[in-house]
């Protein structure tokens, strides 16, 4: 009987865990910050793919700026720091806060970091896919003030149809090679670049000033 009881105190925990909600972000810092502007830098890159890091961040511009924020334009940010010498991601990270706001009088800077970007092949199929973290570091104080996730792959909606095990196979095939000579990674770093950056309030940024339609900071 006594074991009886325990094992239902057991089922009843795991069912309350698993029935529990997800806590609601902290936008303390966000609300506290309020930034407007926003300075991407160029992103760390831990894929094999050496095309990854220009690939994200030339697509990270849109939907920041549909949020309703003021984007510094990517590719003079690069030839800034170019002029100065300072032209990897690492070394850029290394640059404090004070300084990018000096240089830049930004509000905020975005940093990411890619995770995953390519075509790997799964022997029944191949996978594009794109996952980057990110966060917001307010340039005044030097305070991180948000962070989020996001990945994205080709295969969510797919259903392959292709008749029997060679079919699979060679559908797989065809389809590895052609998401690497059209770059399939790029157009589902798109959707990547969409869900990390659009403004949502179950986690993602809030809507910036110059989003009107949308509930401010």
């Amino acid at each position: 009987m006594k074991k009886l009881m325990m094992m239902a105190t057991l089922l009843a925990a795991v069912v309350l865990s698993g029935c529990a909600k997800k806590a609601p972000y902290d936008y303390t810092a966000f609300r506290e910050s309020k930034p407007a502007s926003i300075l991407v830098l160029p992103a760390e890159n831990s894929s094999p793919d050496i095309k990854a890091a220009h690939s994200f961040i030339s697509l990270v511009t849109q939907p920041l700026a549909e949020s309703g924020y003021y984007v510094f334009p990517v590719a003079v940010v690069e030839e800034t720091f170019r002029q100065n010498g300072v032209t990897t991601a690492a070394d850029i990270r290394s640059l404090s806060a004070q300084k990018l706001h000096g240089i830049f009088n930004a509000d905020a800077a975005l940093y990411i970091d890619i995770t995953d970007y390519g075509t790997k092949y799964l022997i029944v199929d191949s996978e594009t896919r794109v996952s980057a973290t990110a966060r917001l570091v307010d340039l005044r104080s030097g305070k991180q003030i948000w962070s989020g996730l996001a990945t994205a792959s080709d295969s969510e909606n797919s259903n392959n149809s292709a008749p029997g095990v060679i079919g699979i196979l060679v559908a797989a095939a065809v389809k590895q090679i052609h998401s690497t000579v059209t770059d399939g990674a790029h157009d589902v770093a798109v959707v990547t670049s969409s869900r990390l950056l659009t403004a949502r309030d179950n986690g993602g940024l809030l809507a910036g000033p110059r989003l009107k339609t949308a509930a401010k900071i």
